[in-house]
């Protein structure tokens, strides 16, 4: 497997895989084909992707609890940023970018280097054409929980946005990445890192801003709501985000769980039923 840092380049896109995601990965190292960005795929499952085509490639193994996420981000940061890259663009494995989102980002990292920024995200249906522009453009219909603001324009978040910030697509330059102590790698398995990034840029006075025309692709794949298979990570970093804010982060897949009793409240936190209780 190979471990390099990528050749000097003015922008980086750094994107988390493991088995599951490879197909949409191809998706989206082919849309930036033919682009002056660099490519760092971050792999952290525990098997070996010998077959994937990427053009730099790191490893993050799995920790005890599941995929470190966090540790994986960091990792594909440091290295982008080893190779000379100026500005990162963190794209999860399934998304597809759009034409103009590597543009929209660069333009909008030029205006704002102390930043965060955020581009609207789509979620297709099933069997959607991410192979042309075109194709994409006729489905861009950003998710209304997020801010969308127009091509070409930028909005300051509020304090009370911060919250809606979604890992599965952002940039900053190398700088601004630097002052955000990057991602804390305690949160292991699925859930809640992403929230505590945007929670500590907002305490650090760092802004996060949304980028009209960033549009990203979410490609479709079977999920569960509530996720049950990723529980056990939801609430072991449900309380290491609570015990650092004070607050109850994915409460919507929490007060699901809970509606099942599949955990309960003990007065001061949430832990796993009692044995016997009815689960899924």
């Amino acid at each position: 497997m190979r471990d390099a840092a990528p050749a000097a380049t003015s922008t980086a896109v750094i994107s988390l895989c493991s088995t599951p995601r490879v197909g949409h990965l191809r998706n989206q190292l082919a849309a930036l084909a033919g682009g002056s960005v660099s490519r760092i795929v971050v792999w952290v499952g525990d098997d070996d992707p010998s077959d994937l085509d990427a053009e730099h490639l790191i490893y993050v193994p799995p920790g005890r609890h599941g995929l470190r996420l966090a540790a994986a981000r960091n990792a594909g940061a440091n290295a982008a940023i080893d190779g000379g890259a100026q500005l990162l663009v963190f794209l999860d494995a399934d998304c597809v970018p759009g034409p103009d989102l590597v543009l929209r980002y660069a333009a909008a990292a030029a205006a704002r280097p102390d930043a965060v920024l955020c581009g609207p995200v789509t979620y297709l249906p099933p069997g959607a054409d991410v192979s042309r522009p075109s194709a994409l453009a006729a489905s861009t219909r950003p998710h209304p929980a997020r801010p969308d603001p127009p091509a070409t324009t930028c909005r300051t978040a509020t304090d009370g946005e911060y919250a809606l910030f979604w890992s599965l697509s952002f940039a900053l330059t190398a700088l601004a990445w630097t002052t955000t102590d990057g991602f804390d790698e305690g949160y292991e398995g699925y859930g809640g890192e992403d929230t505590d990034f945007a929670f500590r840029l907002r305490s650090s006075g760092i802004p996060l801003v949304w980028v009209g025309g960033a549009h990203a692709y979410h490609q479709h794949h079977d999920t569960q709501s509530p996720p049950w298979q990723h529980l056990d990570d939801i609430l072991r970093n449900a309380v290491r985000f609570h015990g650092r804010w004070g607050e109850w982060p994915m409460t919507g897949w929490l007060d699901a769980f809970a509606d099942a009793r599949a955990i309960e409240w003990d007065g001061q936190r949430w832990t796993r039923a009692a044995p016997g209780a009815d689960t899924p």
